[in-house]
């Protein structure tokens, strides 16, 4: 409707896009792990399941008794550390996106009834959200991953369905501004059915604000599951998580430090990568940038 963005407008937000240096940094190295994930089977020069004793810890190519077979090293098993490191950003990200699939989901769907009804619907939901908020993550994914066992399914549910309250804060304040503009009246009038009003016509007008909180929380499901792995209640070994790699290399902290290094950066790079695409999603999009 006339609320859209028009394909006028379309050029000049995609120079916004490319001047903004955080959307260029932080696109470009997620864009990079996205890739090295994708193409991990090509890339690993091991497998990184594969396990000899007689190479253990073998250091990384920066110090002495490096092989050139194995350019990061070996861990304590004798794996080969550069294609774990490399299988262990498709964890990452494949937790990341699911989790963010479920919660989205949920939250999406619940602020945009509640902001749009309003009433007794918007009460409820709004004790939903405040009953949710109530409850501390790490605790109730502690406890609920311990109950159901440590596997990928088990972390992704539990996450998915904890972490929608944002997404349900900001979409039901989104939409209750959105309910009163005059192309809204207009389909009412017209006698446009409640679901078509929703999800092709608020929910549009809306996207901008949800990629900037999509990107946000995936850097939140991204911790949540290194620190859950690290405790041995997310990914079960032996699949290489850069979670579980820290919690491996922890024993070996004050002779190899490299074996949480490794993982600590990869993390961090792309933890930052995230973090630094939805700062400047949220730049560009912002009302004094439209």
């Amino acid at each position: 409707m006339a609320e859209r963005t028009s394909p006028a407008r379309r050029p000049r937000a995609l120079r916004r896009l490319c001047r903004n240096s955080g959307v260029l940094i932080g696109g470009g190295l997620l864009a990079l792990i996205v890739l090295i994930a994708l193409f991990a089977p090509l890339l690993a020069p091991h497998d990184p399941l594969a396990q000899d004793l007689t190479r253990r810890l073998l250091p990384p190519f920066w110090q002495e008794r490096s092989v050139p077979e194995h350019l990061l090293g070996t861990d304590h098993l004798g794996r080969d550390y550069l294609s774990r490191l490399i299988y262990g950003a498709r964890v990452s990200l494949g937790v990341g996106a699911g989790v963010i699939l479920v919660s989205g989901s949920i939250g999406i769907t619940l602020g945009l009834v509640a902001g749009y009804f309003g009433g007794w619907i918007d009460m409820v939901i709004s004790f939903i959200i405040t009953a949710r908020l109530s409850l501390p993550i790490v605790l109730v994914a502690l406890a609920a991953v311990a109950l159901g066992g440590a596997s990928l399914t088990t972390l992704v549910t539990v996450l998915g369905l904890l972490l929608w309250d944002r997404f349900a804060v900001v979409t039901r304040a989104a939409a209750q501004s959105l309910r009163h503009r005059e192309f809204i009246l207009g389909l009412r009038a017209l006698g446009a059915g409640k679901a078509r009003i929703l999800f092709l016509e608020i929910l549009p007008n809306m996207q901008a604000t949800i990629l900037v909180v999509l990107s946000l929380e995936v850097a939140n499901v991204i911790l949540l599951e290194a620190a859950l792995s690290f405790l041995g209640l997310g990914v079960r070994p032996p699949t290489p998580s850069w979670g579980l790699m820290i919690s491996e290399g922890r024993d070996n902290i004050l002779f190899d430090p490299w074996l949480i290094a490794l993982p600590g950066s990869a993390l961090c790079l792309l933890v930052l990568a995230v973090n630094l695409l939805g700062d400047g999603l949220r730049d560009v999009t912002g009302p004094v940038q439209r």
